[in-house]
Protein backbone atom coordinates (compact mmCIF):
# COMPACT_ATOMS: atom_id res chain seq x y z
CA UNK A 1 0.00 0.00 0.00
CA UNK A 2 1.30 3.22 -1.04
CA UNK A 3 1.70 6.49 0.90
CA UNK A 4 1.55 4.72 4.68
CA UNK A 5 1.89 6.81 7.55
CA UNK A 6 5.14 6.43 9.42
CA UNK A 7 4.30 5.35 12.81
CA UNK A 8 6.48 4.96 16.04
CA UNK A 9 5.56 2.94 19.17
CA UNK A 10 7.01 4.12 22.56
CA UNK A 11 6.37 0.74 24.30
CA UNK A 12 7.28 -0.30 28.21
CA UNK A 13 7.01 -3.51 26.64
CA UNK A 14 4.49 -5.59 28.55
CA UNK A 15 2.01 -8.07 27.43
CA UNK A 16 -0.75 -5.60 25.90
CA UNK A 17 2.28 -4.17 24.06
CA UNK A 18 3.12 -6.83 22.38
CA UNK A 19 -0.72 -7.38 21.36
CA UNK A 20 -0.39 -3.46 19.79
CA UNK A 21 2.80 -4.75 18.31
CA UNK A 22 1.20 -7.21 16.41
CA UNK A 23 -1.70 -5.19 15.22
CA UNK A 24 0.98 -2.60 14.54
CA UNK A 25 2.72 -4.76 11.92
CA UNK A 26 -0.99 -6.06 9.93
CA UNK A 27 -1.49 -2.91 9.59
CA UNK A 28 -1.76 -1.66 6.19
CA UNK A 29 -2.04 1.97 6.88
CA UNK A 30 1.26 2.46 8.50
CA UNK A 31 4.92 1.26 8.07
CA UNK A 32 6.50 0.68 11.85
CA UNK A 33 9.73 2.55 11.41
CA UNK A 34 10.71 2.27 15.31
CA UNK A 35 10.14 1.40 18.64
CA UNK A 36 11.49 3.32 21.36
CA UNK A 37 11.66 1.22 25.29
CA UNK A 38 10.44 2.55 28.71
CA UNK A 39 9.71 1.04 31.66
CA UNK A 40 6.93 0.84 33.18
CA UNK A 41 5.32 -2.82 32.90
CA UNK A 42 9.13 -3.67 32.88
CA UNK A 43 12.20 -2.06 33.48
CA UNK A 44 14.27 -0.20 30.76
CA UNK A 45 16.80 -2.65 29.77
CA UNK A 46 13.60 -5.29 30.36
CA UNK A 47 11.28 -3.47 27.69
CA UNK A 48 14.12 -3.35 24.92
CA UNK A 49 14.92 -6.91 25.45
CA UNK A 50 11.05 -7.73 25.10
CA UNK A 51 10.48 -4.97 22.08
CA UNK A 52 13.60 -7.01 20.00
CA UNK A 53 12.28 -10.66 21.00
CA UNK A 54 8.47 -10.24 20.15
CA UNK A 55 9.92 -8.33 17.08
CA UNK A 56 11.81 -11.84 16.06
CA UNK A 57 9.13 -13.92 17.24
CA UNK A 58 6.66 -11.86 14.54
CA UNK A 59 9.68 -12.14 11.77
CA UNK A 60 10.28 -8.14 11.56
CA UNK A 61 13.78 -8.45 13.16
CA UNK A 62 14.22 -5.24 10.81
CA UNK A 63 12.56 -2.54 13.20
CA UNK A 64 14.66 -0.47 14.94
CA UNK A 65 14.03 -0.54 18.92
CA UNK A 66 15.65 2.69 20.64
CA UNK A 67 16.08 3.42 24.41
CA UNK A 68 14.15 5.74 26.16
CA UNK A 69 13.47 6.69 30.31
CA UNK A 70 14.93 4.31 33.04
CA UNK A 71 12.31 6.14 35.30
CA UNK A 72 10.26 8.95 36.03
CA UNK A 73 11.11 12.67 36.04
CA UNK A 74 11.25 12.97 39.44
CA UNK A 75 12.61 9.60 40.11
CA UNK A 76 16.14 9.15 42.19
CA UNK A 77 16.24 5.61 41.57
CA UNK A 78 16.07 3.33 38.39
CA UNK A 79 12.24 1.90 38.25
CA UNK A 80 11.60 -1.68 39.25
CA UNK A 81 7.67 -2.68 38.29
CA UNK A 82 5.42 -3.70 41.41
CA UNK A 83 4.77 -7.10 42.95
CA UNK A 84 1.05 -5.99 41.40
CA UNK A 85 2.55 -5.41 37.81
CA UNK A 86 4.80 -8.76 38.03
CA UNK A 87 1.95 -10.79 39.05
CA UNK A 88 -0.20 -9.28 35.71
CA UNK A 89 2.71 -9.50 33.24
CA UNK A 90 4.94 -12.08 34.44
CA UNK A 91 8.47 -11.54 35.65
CA UNK A 92 9.77 -11.17 32.22
CA UNK A 93 6.93 -9.13 31.30
CA UNK A 94 5.76 -11.31 28.19
CA UNK A 95 3.49 -13.45 30.70
CA UNK A 96 6.65 -16.21 31.18
CA UNK A 97 6.78 -16.88 28.05
CA UNK A 98 10.41 -17.49 26.42
CA UNK A 99 10.40 -15.19 23.71
CA UNK A 100 13.58 -14.51 23.08
CA UNK A 101 15.13 -18.11 23.60
CA UNK A 102 18.55 -18.50 22.50
CA UNK A 103 18.61 -15.07 22.73
CA UNK A 104 21.26 -12.29 24.79
CA UNK A 105 22.88 -11.74 21.49
CA UNK A 106 20.06 -10.11 19.43
CA UNK A 107 18.45 -9.17 21.96
CA UNK A 108 20.43 -6.39 23.29
CA UNK A 109 22.28 -3.25 21.80
CA UNK A 110 24.38 -0.42 22.16
CA UNK A 111 22.17 2.16 23.51
CA UNK A 112 20.57 4.45 21.29
CA UNK A 113 18.68 7.61 22.51
CA UNK A 114 14.76 7.27 21.55
CA UNK A 115 14.22 11.06 21.94
CA UNK A 116 16.53 12.20 19.57
CA UNK A 117 14.76 9.63 16.99
CA UNK A 118 11.95 10.42 17.94
CA UNK A 119 12.83 14.31 17.00
CA UNK A 120 14.75 13.33 13.46
CA UNK A 121 11.44 11.25 12.65
CA UNK A 122 9.33 14.76 13.30
CA UNK A 123 11.23 16.63 10.91
CA UNK A 124 11.70 13.56 8.58
CA UNK A 125 8.14 12.70 8.19
CA UNK A 126 5.95 15.88 9.38
CA UNK A 127 2.11 15.43 9.34
CA UNK A 128 2.53 11.76 8.33
CA UNK A 129 4.25 11.00 11.23
CA UNK A 130 2.24 9.17 13.94
CA UNK A 131 3.36 8.53 17.28
CA UNK A 132 1.90 6.70 20.13
CA UNK A 133 3.05 5.94 23.54
CA UNK A 134 1.69 3.20 25.74
CA UNK A 135 3.53 3.65 28.58
CA UNK A 136 4.29 6.26 30.78
CA UNK A 137 4.77 9.92 29.03
CA UNK A 138 8.17 10.75 30.03
CA UNK A 139 10.31 9.80 26.95
CA UNK A 140 7.63 12.47 25.36
CA UNK A 141 7.94 15.15 28.20
CA UNK A 142 11.77 14.73 28.10
CA UNK A 143 11.55 15.31 24.30
CA UNK A 144 9.39 18.25 25.04
CA UNK A 145 11.87 19.63 27.55
CA UNK A 146 14.80 19.05 24.80
CA UNK A 147 13.20 20.27 22.27
CA UNK A 148 10.65 22.67 22.91
CA UNK A 149 9.55 22.95 19.27
CA UNK A 150 8.06 19.66 19.06
CA UNK A 151 4.99 20.52 20.98
CA UNK A 152 4.22 22.91 17.70
CA UNK A 153 5.32 20.52 14.94
CA UNK A 154 4.39 17.23 16.37
CA UNK A 155 1.16 15.68 14.95
CA UNK A 156 -1.58 14.74 17.16
CA UNK A 157 -0.03 12.20 19.73
CA UNK A 158 -2.59 9.27 20.34
CA UNK A 159 -1.52 7.94 24.20
CA UNK A 160 -2.74 4.92 26.35
CA UNK A 161 -3.32 5.96 29.77
CA UNK A 162 -5.63 7.81 32.35
CA UNK A 163 -8.54 7.73 33.38
CA UNK A 164 -11.87 10.46 33.45
CA UNK A 165 -15.02 8.83 34.40
CA UNK A 166 -14.23 5.81 35.80
CA UNK A 167 -11.11 4.77 38.37
CA UNK A 168 -8.29 4.26 38.03
CA UNK A 169 -6.55 0.50 37.90
CA UNK A 170 -3.67 1.49 40.35
CA UNK A 171 -5.54 3.73 42.69
CA UNK A 172 -9.35 4.74 42.78
CA UNK A 173 -7.85 7.84 41.03
CA UNK A 174 -4.91 7.24 39.17
CA UNK A 175 -4.21 5.18 36.17
CA UNK A 176 -0.91 3.19 35.82
CA UNK A 177 1.04 5.15 32.97
CA UNK A 178 0.01 8.38 34.01
CA UNK A 179 0.63 7.09 37.74
CA UNK A 180 3.82 6.30 36.56
CA UNK A 181 4.99 9.51 36.13
CA UNK A 182 2.08 12.13 36.79
CA UNK A 183 4.83 15.00 36.19
CA UNK A 184 5.84 13.52 32.85
CA UNK A 185 1.68 13.70 31.85
CA UNK A 186 1.36 17.13 33.20
CA UNK A 187 3.65 18.76 31.06
CA UNK A 188 3.03 16.92 27.82
CA UNK A 189 -0.75 18.07 28.60
CA UNK A 190 0.50 22.05 29.68
CA UNK A 191 2.60 22.60 26.64
CA UNK A 192 0.06 23.00 23.74
CA UNK A 193 0.81 19.76 22.11
CA UNK A 194 -2.11 17.87 20.35
CA UNK A 195 -3.03 14.51 21.91
CA UNK A 196 -5.43 12.29 22.57
CA UNK A 197 -6.37 9.99 25.64
CA UNK A 198 -7.59 6.35 24.83
CA UNK A 199 -8.16 5.47 28.59
CA UNK A 200 -9.35 3.40 30.74
CA UNK A 201 -13.16 4.72 29.69
CA UNK A 202 -12.64 3.18 26.56
CA UNK A 203 -10.08 -0.03 27.05
CA UNK A 204 -12.20 -1.70 29.44
CA UNK A 205 -15.08 -1.72 26.99
CA UNK A 206 -12.62 -3.66 24.46
CA UNK A 207 -12.42 -7.42 25.77
CA UNK A 208 -10.58 -10.54 24.78
CA UNK A 209 -11.32 -14.05 25.62
CA UNK A 210 -9.80 -17.28 25.56
CA UNK A 211 -11.88 -18.11 22.72
CA UNK A 212 -9.27 -15.93 20.91
CA UNK A 213 -6.47 -17.15 22.22
CA UNK A 214 -7.21 -20.68 22.08
CA UNK A 215 -7.83 -20.04 18.03
CA UNK A 216 -3.91 -18.32 17.97
CA UNK A 217 -3.23 -21.61 19.73
CA UNK A 218 -5.24 -23.80 16.44
CA UNK A 219 -2.95 -21.77 13.98
CA UNK A 220 0.20 -24.49 14.64
CA UNK A 221 2.96 -21.46 14.91
CA UNK A 222 4.62 -20.64 17.45
CA UNK A 223 4.28 -17.23 17.63
CA UNK A 224 0.33 -18.47 18.04
CA UNK A 225 1.32 -21.15 20.63
CA UNK A 226 3.47 -18.29 22.63
CA UNK A 227 0.83 -15.26 22.07
CA UNK A 228 -1.28 -17.33 23.33
CA UNK A 229 0.06 -19.11 26.20
CA UNK A 230 1.00 -15.02 27.50
CA UNK A 231 -2.27 -13.57 26.76
CA UNK A 232 -4.10 -16.18 29.01
CA UNK A 233 -1.42 -15.39 31.49
CA UNK A 234 -2.84 -11.84 31.25
CA UNK A 235 -6.40 -13.25 31.25
CA UNK A 236 -6.29 -15.10 34.29
CA UNK A 237 -5.10 -12.01 36.45
CA UNK A 238 -8.12 -10.28 35.07
CA UNK A 239 -10.38 -13.28 36.03
CA UNK A 240 -8.59 -12.94 39.82
CA UNK A 241 -9.00 -9.06 40.07
CA UNK A 242 -11.86 -8.25 37.65
CA UNK A 243 -13.87 -11.62 37.20
CA UNK A 244 -16.86 -9.84 35.92
CA UNK A 245 -15.20 -8.50 32.76
CA UNK A 246 -15.27 -11.61 31.07
CA UNK A 247 -11.36 -11.46 29.60
CA UNK A 248 -8.58 -9.05 29.32
CA UNK A 249 -8.71 -5.33 27.95
CA UNK A 250 -7.05 -4.66 25.26
CA UNK A 251 -5.52 -1.49 26.20
CA UNK A 252 -2.65 -0.60 24.16
CA UNK A 253 -4.18 -2.34 20.95
CA UNK A 254 -6.92 0.04 21.12
CA UNK A 255 -4.38 3.17 21.55
CA UNK A 256 -2.81 2.06 17.98
CA UNK A 257 -6.11 1.21 16.08
CA UNK A 258 -7.26 4.78 17.22
CA UNK A 259 -4.18 6.48 15.71
CA UNK A 260 -4.56 4.73 12.76
CA UNK A 261 -8.45 5.24 12.72
CA UNK A 262 -9.91 8.21 15.05
CA UNK A 263 -13.05 7.23 13.36
CA UNK A 264 -13.14 3.69 16.04
CA UNK A 265 -13.89 6.24 19.03
CA UNK A 266 -15.90 9.12 19.70
CA UNK A 267 -13.87 11.71 21.80
CA UNK A 268 -14.89 15.33 24.01
CA UNK A 269 -12.69 18.19 23.06
CA UNK A 270 -11.08 19.73 26.16
CA UNK A 271 -8.37 20.57 28.07
CA UNK A 272 -6.37 18.52 30.31
CA UNK A 273 -3.94 18.37 33.35
CA UNK A 274 -3.15 15.74 36.43
CA UNK A 275 -3.08 16.41 39.50
CA UNK A 276 0.18 16.27 41.49
CA UNK A 277 -0.58 15.67 44.79
CA UNK A 278 -2.81 14.22 47.58
CA UNK A 279 -5.03 11.58 47.73
CA UNK A 280 -5.90 12.11 43.79
CA UNK A 281 -2.18 12.34 42.85
CA UNK A 282 -2.31 10.57 39.14
CA UNK A 283 -5.26 11.29 38.08
CA UNK A 284 -6.59 13.20 34.73
CA UNK A 285 -9.20 15.73 34.77
CA UNK A 286 -10.27 18.78 32.75
CA UNK A 287 -8.20 21.61 33.46
CA UNK A 288 -10.66 23.81 34.93
CA UNK A 289 -8.30 27.20 34.12
CA UNK A 290 -8.67 26.54 30.26
CA UNK A 291 -12.04 25.06 30.58
CA UNK A 292 -13.59 28.50 28.84
CA UNK A 293 -10.67 28.18 26.14
CA UNK A 294 -11.83 28.46 22.77
CA UNK A 295 -8.66 26.46 21.82
CA UNK A 296 -9.23 22.47 22.72
CA UNK A 297 -5.75 21.00 22.65
CA UNK A 298 -6.77 17.40 24.02
CA UNK A 299 -9.33 14.76 22.96
CA UNK A 300 -10.63 12.39 25.73
CA UNK A 301 -11.87 8.83 23.60
CA UNK A 302 -15.12 8.18 25.92
CA UNK A 303 -17.05 5.60 23.02
CA UNK A 304 -15.71 3.07 21.07
CA UNK A 305 -17.02 1.09 18.60
CA UNK A 306 -16.17 -2.35 19.92
CA UNK A 307 -17.26 -4.40 17.44
CA UNK A 308 -15.42 -3.09 14.50
CA UNK A 309 -12.35 -2.91 16.56
CA UNK A 310 -12.61 -6.43 17.89
CA UNK A 311 -13.12 -7.43 14.25
CA UNK A 312 -10.07 -5.82 13.19
CA UNK A 313 -7.95 -7.19 16.02
CA UNK A 314 -8.87 -10.50 15.13
CA UNK A 315 -8.13 -10.25 11.48
CA UNK A 316 -4.59 -8.33 12.04
CA UNK A 317 -3.24 -10.44 14.84
CA UNK A 318 -4.57 -13.64 13.66
CA UNK A 319 -2.37 -12.54 10.58
CA UNK A 320 0.37 -11.46 12.15
CA UNK A 321 0.81 -15.06 14.08
CA UNK A 322 -0.10 -17.09 11.56
CA UNK A 323 2.95 -16.43 9.47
Amino acid sequence: MSGRKKLILDLDTGIDDALALAYALESPEVELVGIIASYGNVTLHRAERNARAVLEALGHPEVPVFRGADRALSAEGEFAPSEAVLRIHGSNGLGEQDFCAAADGWCYSAPRDGMAFLARSVDAYGDDLLYVPTGPLTNLAMALVREPRLARVLPCVTFMGGALAVPGNVTPCAEANIHNDPEAADVALSLGLRLRMIGLDVTHQAILTRSDTASWRELGTEAGRLYADMTDHYIGTYEQNNPHMGGCALHDPLAVAAAIDPSLVECLRTNLRVDLSGATRGRTVCDPRRLRDAEKNHEVALAVDVPRFLRLFRERVGRALAS
